[in-house]
């Protein structure tokens, strides 16, 4: 492959059981997008950026307008991927303990009392926290550590999460009124922004036709939870090319204010950290995996490059009133890789 001619970081998987195990994998992941794909209808990119999301251990930010199934994307993921899945509604009356769990009081039969901690939804191995932003930013805050470390402190006590351990969270991108716009620190947390748009004429009837009967396939089961660790950490040991390291490197830091490229930096107020680079690092390998394919490729870090920028750049004031766009700025980008 010419993105491995001017070297490997990690060693090619010449080993027969690796190339075994990468193989067994990805006819799993193949039976996997089948059967999402049953259940969801016409997203196949928007399934794709959802399981590569999870394959790489990280949490993912879906954006799109109501009923274009999203929880339903969500509930089917977990289903075929094994996982207990929770749903948390956000609205401004939500609390951290709401989403977190509290400590009540107990007194047991000799009198004596003591503190025993109720496990919040949060304790899933898929959460889906849905519209996101309607919480106020002292309960989005609340998912911080566990989105980070995978634990929650309560009371000076720390809680692990189950493992995996995976948000999906959602926002409606037209309706702003009683919202709260996810601090930088948050977002930051997400590996990829999944924008869903509408479907095109003939996935929208299908969707009428088949969504509509008194018969629905339920979904099927494929992996297990420890069979998607498995493969998380399968994705870890995938060799990259230098020529692909070389380009996450420059595309990472050219989209950062002052210090980027000219003609993209002056536009922005704040851009991507190293956070975005070990995205895309372990993003485009996920993707790699998920299409049949040993290593991943100049074409992984294109595809991938806006879901993993967009959302941890922003714009200035003075790019906004010329018209600027984050889209527009990304595509720049990339049209500068090889």
């Amino acid at each position: 492959m010419n993105e491995m001619a001017s070297g490997v970081l990690h060693p090619a998987p010449t080993d027969q059981s690796l190339i075994a195990e990468v193989e067994t994998i990805i006819a799993h992941l193949a039976k996997a997008r089948i059967a999402i794909g049953q259940q969801v209808f016409g997203q196949e990119n928007v399934v794709e950026n959802s399981l590569i999301t999870l394959l790489s251990g990280g949490h993912g930010l879906i954006v799109g307008v109501p009923g274009l199934a999203k929880t339903r994307l969500v509930e089917t993921l977990g289903k075929v991927l094994g996982l207990e899945t929770r749903r948390i509604q956000f609205t401004p009356d939500l609390m951290p303990s709401d989403i977190l769990g509290s400590e009540i009081l107990e007194e047991a039969l000799d009198k004596s009392r003591h503190f025993r901690f109720i496990k919040g939804p949060v304790f899933a191995q898929l959460l889906m926290a849905d519209e996101i932003n309607r919480a106020s930013p002292r309960t989005q805050s609340a998912l911080l550590q566990s989105m980070q470390e995978h634990q929650v402190t309560i009371a000076g006590i720390a809680h692990d999460l189950p493992r995996p351990f995976h948000v999906l969270a959602t926002q409606n991108p037209v309706e702003q009124e009683g919202t709260y716009p996810l601090p930088e620190a948050q977002l930051d947390r997400f590996l990829l922004q999944i924008d869903v748009g509408y479907p095109d004429e003939a996935t929208e009837r299908r969707i009428l036709l088949e969504t509509t009967s008194d018969h629905q396939t339920p979904a099927s089961t494929i992996l297990s939870a420890q069979q998607l660790m498995a493969t998380q950490s399968l994705v870890r040991r995938l060799p990259i090319g230098e020529a692909v390291v070389d380009a996450i490197l420059d595309l990472v830091r050219s989209a950062r204010p002052h210090e980027g490229l000219r003609g993209i930096s002056e536009h922005l107020a704040w851009g991507p950290g190293p956070r975005a680079g070990q995205a895309l690092m372990l993003a485009v390998r996920a993707r790699a995996l998920l299409q049949g394919r040993f290593a991943p490729s100049l074409d992984d870090v294109r595809a991938l490059a806006a879901p993993v920028l967009k959302h941890r750049m922003a714009l200035n004031y003075s790019a906004r009133a010329e018209g600027e766009t984050m889209a527009g700025l990304i595509s720049r980008l990339v049209d500068r890789l090889p």
